[in-house]
């Protein structure tokens, strides 16, 4: 097994997680948490006949949102809705050598009459994504002793495509899934099933099946990995489930596999990993692994509080804690943490999440400095890792609510970011890629958040954040989504624009078939990228919201993309904002500069105005105080000659009213 070098935590801070909130909410906060459920999406034996709900959505043509119509096309087909529910994020694969896409899924639907719902199988394209065959089987469950379910039968699957010679001929698809043998709870789980397809010939195939023992409690991993040297990783939470509800075990498991020719041999090994306040956590929110393309530098996330995380205002919060390797997975080095929050955290969401307005509108009075204002992460993520071996978070970011553990989704408050490092894990930086108008859709028994997914070109040079939201005005829940996309470039913080011009992200599917129904949506970890153009495959299931135990029917996009020519830098040339005593506070200019550059101000009324100027990280870098000022315009100086390059925030502060800007230095 591999060797796991653990570091021990002083977890004596965490105790003051659990203080009463230090501000209140005035508005309805709209808080959620995470869901528990005792077992994870046991979907009924057999589904009434397969009817269509009378949920229908009215297509209103709005004229100042975002417009790129994209091609979909009809590929499998599952008995039901469950296979691409849960955590479940490695669907869809893209291997750019071979210029293949895979989707993965359970079988049965329409284009598998027969077919058995805990069976495994594919859809593939040879070229790109333009034709397809479907529905090729590679797992089938055998393995019932008279019960409702085969206890071999497979659920929530991830896979990868593993190439060790760049030819088809040598390709294998590597599929990992849960089972319900039963070994972790008394009707459902605490298997594995995991194997491998020839995807020049369907024909072989493997299955292993391994269930829980000794100290290892199986259950639903949300994490998958495969490298580009052939090694498989899966990161479960190792959690027993005997009693009926979670006993977390302070550990995770790490299931390794390594190809040997013809199969993927596994060991496992467990992690330990203590969160605090396990009570309220119950365990951790998600787990995730990455490598880069190197397949050396990896890392696993988890969204937890593990006590080392300076707890602000009061709130218990969620926060992403990793581990490190550099050497292919032999040593892991961590946990290590990233505060979100505080005068410790990040700038982008300690100075840059809320408005001065948006803190007035959500707290009582007093209101909470930006630094005592407590984030936390929502309930899933999904991570890369880049060029340089740099990691990348995709997450959604609010306000910590005032229950444990829970974030506020009123609408404005929550956003898309990606949390990043770009010197291996000593700076954090956080990019906001759009703000999220809904939070969490319900259908039947099934439930889900955001989903939000990261994408990278092979090289790992370019970001592309997705997630989904329902943007209907007054809509409450997040039950009829679109696929919302954002391209990021780290090195130069340029970042694509919608498809108007604006600083926001693209509406993926708004007018075409998969408008307000691109449920369950799952991106590749790898972009098609060529001649200037990042072509990303999404898929989503087109489904009954109202029940998903009926059969789906899974889409393909076939023509999203961005060009080079699609990033610039956002955020520059923000609009005049308008807060009471500060009528306007310019945009600086130059900008970019190097030496020089100036802010015009225009005071509604005399007040006390200063100048502030942070670093990406929150740092103050300069202050200057002009003392008391009448109304009317006034010209503002910021030096930058001491400055090193990048992008930084100003903030001009006029009596109790403060705008805040990104800049440029040369």
């Amino acid at each position: 097994m591999k060797k796991i070098l653990l570091f021990a935590l002083a977890l004596g801070i965490g105790a003051s997680s659990m203080a009463q909130q230090s501000y209140k909410f005035k508005i309805d906060t709209k808080e959620q948490k995470k869901i528990e459920a005792p077992a994870i999406g046991i979907e009924p034996i057999k589904s009434a006949s397969v009817t269509k709900s009378d949920i229908k959505s009215e297509i209103i043509t709005p004229a100042d949102r975002d417009i790129n119509i994209v091609n979909i096309i009809d590929i499998g087909t599952s008995a039901n809705a469950y296979g691409y529910a849960n955590g479940a994020k490695s669907i869809v694969w893209v291997d750019t050598e071979l210029n293949t896409v895979t989707n993965f899924h359970r079988m049965g639907g329409d284009l598998d009459p027969d077919g058995y719902s805990g069976d495994l199988g594919y859809d593939i394209s040879f070229d790109g994504g333009d034709t397809w065959t479907n529905m090729v089987e590679c797992y089938v469950a055998t393995e019932n002793s008279g019960g409702e379910y085969f206890t071999d039968a497979a659920r929530y699957p991830n896979h990868g495509l593993f190439n060790p010679t760049g030819n088809v001929d040598d390709a294998f698809v590597m599929f990992f899934a849960p089972n319900l043998d039963q070994s972790n709870s008394a009707d459902s789980w605490g298997g594995y099933s995991y194997g491998v397809s020839d995807i020049s010939d369907p024909t072989v195939t493997t299955k292993n099946l391994l269930s829980s023992h000794d100290d290892y409690y199986q259950y639903v991993p949300d994490s998958y990995e495969l490298t580009t040297l052939g090694d498989a990783w899966v990161i479960d939470i190792n959690q027993d489930w005997g009693s009926g509800s979670v006993e977390y075990q302070s550990s995770l498991i790490m299931n390794h596999s390594v190809w040997n020719g013809t199969d993927f041999e596994l060991t496992q090994s467990l992690m330990d990993f203590d969160i605090i306040d396990q009570e309220n956590q119950g365990r951790p929110a998600f787990v995730q692994v990455a490598f880069g393309d190197d397949g050396l530098t990896g890392y696993i996330v988890a969204l937890a509080n593990d006590g080392s995380a300076e707890a602000i205002g009061g709130g218990s919060n969620l926060y992403p804690i990793y581990w490190k390797t550099t050497d292919g997975g032999d040593n892991w080095e961590g946990p290590n943490f990233i505060q979100l929050d505080g005068p410790n955290g990040i700038g982008g969401i300690v100075y840059n999440h809320l408005t001065d307005q948006a803190i007035e509108e959500l707290f009582e009075p007093p209101v909470p400095a930006r630094e005592d204002i407590s984030y936390t992460t929502a309930f899933d993520m999904n991570i890369a890792v880049t060029v340089g071996g740099n990691l990348h978070i995709a997450i959604i970011i609010g306000p910590t609510g005032s229950d444990a553990y829970s974030i506020v989704t009123a609408k404005g408050y929550i956003a898309a970011l990606d949390i990043f490092t770009n010197d291996g894990g000593t700076t954090w930086f956080a990019e906001e890629m759009g703000r999220v108008a809904t939070f969490r859709g319900n259908f039947g028994d099934l439930t889900e958040d955001n989903r939000i997914q990261i994408t990278t070109n092979k090289i790992g040079d370019k970001v592309f954040v997705s997630w989904l939201d329902t943007d209907i005005e007054d809509a409450e829940d997040n039950d009829r989504p679109n696929i919302w996309c954002r391209g990021f470039e780290p090195a130069t913080y340029m970042k694509t624009a919608d498809g108007s011009g604006n600083d926001a992200p693209t509406n993926v599917t708004l007018f075409s078939a998969g408008m307000w129904q691109a449920y369950y949506f799952a991106a590749p970890k790898w972009c098609f990228s060529g001649d200037g153009s990042y072509v990303i495959p999404f898929t989503y299931q087109e489904m009954d919201p109202a029940d998903a135990g009926v059969p789906v029917q899974f889409k393909y996009l076939t023509n999203f993309s961005y060009s080079e020519a699609d990033f610039s830098v956002q955020g520059i040339n923000d609009p005049v904002e308008v807060v009471n005593s500060l009528g306007s506070v310019s945009q600086n200019f130059p900008n970019p500069f190097n030496n020089e550059s100036y802010v015009t101000v225009n005071l509604t009324e005399g007040s006390n105005l200063s100048l502030e100027v942070y670093t990406l990280t929150g740092q103050m870098v300069s202050a200057k105080d002009y003392g008391y000022r009448s109304n009317g315009s006034h010209t503002l100086t910021i030096n930058g000659a001491d400055l090193t390059s990048g992008i930084y925030f100003y903030t001009v502060t006029a009596g109790q009213n403060k705008v805040t800007h990104k800049m440029i230095v040369d």
